[in-house]
């Protein structure tokens, strides 16, 4: 108890009498203590302590538009603006590093600085750094309220725009924080956006740093607003999911998770795992079905029984290329009125405008770069589009239409799949099924490969293996994390099927896509009905593929259009030069990059080759689909 009037005594000058009751009834010591000492590094002009009554909700949105982070001039009710900075568009991957105490070690292939070393450079970076402003402090929870599932989170941020951003994406949380033991573990974010200048962009762009503390449970940001670096929520406590998933026995991913109806009024649980920028919201969010996630899951055996939850509540969603034809639903959420956040999107005329909406956009404005005309160029000498490639929209999930009712159930939902995709040109037809999960979990999730894109900040169209579409985040070494996956599905009673999927295969010749943006509907629909072994499969050396005759009747029903045999020819051909070398550039990742990778991902993925090998003798490089006939099978199967 000492210790407790310790940190609250030293608190008690920085705050009034109403904030400061409320921090005293929480009666978790460490929460004091993480307050006191932000506030004694970071030397706010004063404290707020937000207990989630709508009242003090609205007060930090009306804050948010009062000190410029945001505006509200826009034409349809509910909607407001944030620019970041012109070198703060997206996850910075150079300066988001893991602070790892002597001793211990990651993968290589994981950003790292030495304990020690990091800490001392970003608490000296945040010293000072809210002076004259006020530190908000946000208590939240990570999965939904009551549940084996519920991780206690708090934020203390200098930034309004960051307090509302987590109002919209997250459960609130004093409710539980008034309830919490003194030994119970939470996760903690301390946020500045450092200087600013008159438009409330942080500045100090080269002095941007995110680190993430594993021993402490804790994030600290500084010099950076856009909310992948500075929500400590999203991609940032992804990082200590995983490492208290590890061990605890559970996962903790980088999934999106539908429910995709069937016949008979049936509807499966389908989880996702996507690189951003690669899929994984607008296969969250087809017409028709219905969303749980759109961006991290935790997954538990329950009962022999794999079920998930969002740890979310909201989507922090890119803004690109969502026009009324491919993504209506959005689209028509985006133009109607809802509280939502737009961040660099081009404004003009009251209304934001995004790259790839489906009509010309305006030819000035003002967007992240301040007031933008066409031809504007940029520090770095290129020109500056209209809006960010990496534009982005925040909102509640439950101000969508098709927001899945079992949001918030304690207990979850049952998963009958999961699927991993990325963009990969050349190799992985457009979907496959796993014969198995350890053959799923190693050639789609473990072999994930990509192309980079403007979700990060560094050079776009480099080919990358990125390990279940969570390699960055993962805190603890990668073969330990495969191995663990691994193991978690082995004791599942029925494990969910695991699938691959391709939405960018190109044409080797001419370099056209083989797949419509919408035809992801139709392999969410088949994979449905394999859940349920409704539809048979043709097996291939590097999975199961659907049987022309169902995708037709499919892209019938799902989308009123013709499938013809020639198209299914083109999109499920096998390329054996292509697949064989994609092992050999995943092995060769595995080898030097991972130093405790698990002899079994080598064996499955010496087997798929060997598949390969003896199908190609049979067939030749390309294989049709039609030829891998029922009674071949024996001469390529595992």
């Amino acid at each position: 108890m000492q210790r407790i009037n310790i940190y609250l005594e030293a608190l008690k000058h920085r705050m009034d009498w109403d904030n400061f009751e409320k921090l005293r009834a929480i009666p978790n010591p460490k929460v004091h203590q993480f307050v006191a000492e932000a506030a004694e590094l970071c030397n706010p002009k004063d404290i707020f302590i937000c207990s989630d009554t709508p009242d003090e909700i609205a007060h930090i949105k009306h804050m948010a538009i009062a000190s410029g982070e945001e505006c509200a001039a826009l034409a349809t009710p509910g909607h407001t603006y944030h620019f970041d900075g012109y070198y703060d568009q997206g996850r910075d991957r150079e300066i988001t590093k893991f602070l790892v105490p002597k001793g211990n070690s990651l993968s290589p292939a994981l950003k790292q600085i030495d304990r020690d070393e990091g800490l001392n450079e970003i608490l000296n970076l945040l010293r000072g750094s809210m002076a004259g402003r006020t530190m908000i402090v946000r208590f939240l929870i990570l999965g939904p309220a009551n549940s084996i599932f519920t991780i206690p989170c708090m934020e203390c941020t200098d930034s309004w725009y960051v307090a509302h951003s987590v109002s919209l994406l997250y459960r609130s949380g004093y409710e539980t924080f008034l309830n919490v033991s003194v030994d119970t573990d939470f996760f903690k974010t301390l946020h500045s956006a450092g200087r600013m200048n008159e438009r409330m962009i942080s500045i100090d762009h080269d002095k941007k740093r995110i680190y993430i503390d594993y021993l402490t449970n804790t994030v600290y940001s500084v010099n950076t607003q856009y909310a992948g670096n500075s929500v400590g929520f999203k991609k940032l406590a992804l990082r200590l999911a995983i490492c208290k998933a590890y061990r605890e026995g559970w996962l903790a991913e980088h999934f999106m998770i539908m429910g995709v109806h069937g016949p008979g009024c049936r509807k499966t649980y389908i989880g996702g795992a996507f690189p951003s920028a690669c899929g994984k919201t607008s296969t969250a969010m087809l017409p028709g079905e219905t969303i749980l996630a759109d961006d991290i899951a935790y997954v538990r055996n329950i009962d022999g029984v794999c079920r998930a939850v969002n740890a979310e509540a909201g989507i922090f969603g890119i803004l690109q290329n969502i026009n009324p034809t491919d993504d209506p639903l959005i689209y028509n959420l985006l133009n109607s009125p809802n509280e939502i956040i737009f961040s660099n999107a081009l404004i003009k005329d009251a209304k934001p405008w995004w790259l790839g909406m489906g009509c010309n956009l305006p030819d000035e404005g003002v967007n992240f770069s301040g007031r933008w005309f066409k031809g504007k160029v940029g520090l770095n000498g290129k020109e500056i589009p209209p809006a960010s490639e990496n534009a982005r929209y925040t909102i509640s999930l439950k101000a969508l239409p098709n927001c899945d009712p079992e949001l918030d159930n304690p207990l979850g939902v049952e998963l009958g799949a999961i699927i991993y995709g990325g963009r990969d040109y050349r190799a992985y037809v457009p979907i496959q099924q796993a014969f198995s999960w350890e053959h799923g979990i190693i050639a789609y999730g473990a072999s994930l490969e990509t192309e980079t894109t403007f979700a990060i900040t560094e050079e776009k169209g480099k080919y990358e293996i990125n390990v279940m579409s969570i390699q960055d985040f993962v805190s603890i070494p990668l073969g330990r994390y495969v191995k663990h996956y691994l193991e978690f599905g082995k004791r599942l009673k029925k494990p969910p099927l695991i699938f691959g999927a391709n939405y960018f295969l190109r044409d080797l010749k001419t370099g056209e896509f083989l797949n419509d943006r919408r035809d992801k509907h139709v392999w969410a629909k088949w994979i449905e009905l394999r859940v349920h072994n409704d539809v048979g499969a043709i097996e291939t050396p590097t999975g199961l593929i659907p049987k022309y005759e169902d995708l037709a009747d499919l892209f019938m029903r799902v989308l009123n259009r013709k499938y013809t045999k020639e198209d299914y020819m083109r999109q499920f051909t096998i390329r054996v030069p292509e697949n064989l070398r994609k092992i050999e550039r995943v092995k060769e990742f595995w080898t030097t990059q991972v130093s405790d990778t698990p002899e079994e991902l080598f064996q499955i993925l010496d087997e798929q080759a060997k598949r390969l090998i003896k199908a190609r003798e049979l067939f030749g490089n390309y294989i049709p689909p039609d030829r891998f006939k029922e009674e071949l099978l024996v001469e390529v199967k595992l």
